[in-house]
């Protein structure tokens, strides 16, 4: 079973260093850009609920509240700031609380874009 919170932010980010002149990312831009995340496990028998959405909104509001209009570069962790990038930066911080952490999902949605990260492979 798995539950889930969502949020979103809006941020700005450049992406020179990884696409070529011209590219329509290169320049500094805007997105807004949607989350997330999702814990798995039995629903605790006395508690009744797989994790207490309000430690998981805890946990999430300052990740919010640094990604939210943010210039995404200058975060450690994200000086590259892709999808992917952005998915695993959240993981990251979150994975020591909640080991039943089970994916992050980052999205563009007004460019039906996204990425599912589901933890390191291997």
């Amino acid at each position: 079973m798995e539950i889930f919170k969502r949020f979103t932010f809006d941020a700005a980010h450049q992406l020179a260093c990884n696409v070529p002149a011209g590219h329509r990312y290169a320049g500094l831009h805007g997105h807004s850009f949607e989350v997330e995340v999702f814990v798995g496990g039995e629903p605790d028998p006395a508690k009744g609920w797989v994790v207490d959405f309000a430690a998981l909104e805890a946990a999430l509001k300052p990740l919010q509240e640094t990604l939210d209009h943010g210039y995404l570069n200058e975060i450690p962790g994200l000086e590259v700031p892709t999808l992917e990038h952005i998915a695993i930066w959240i993981w990251d911080r979150l994975k020591p609380q909640f080991p039943g952490l089970a994916r992050v999902v980052v999205k563009r949605g007004s460019f039906g874009e996204g990425c599912v990260y589901s933890g390191p492979r291997g």
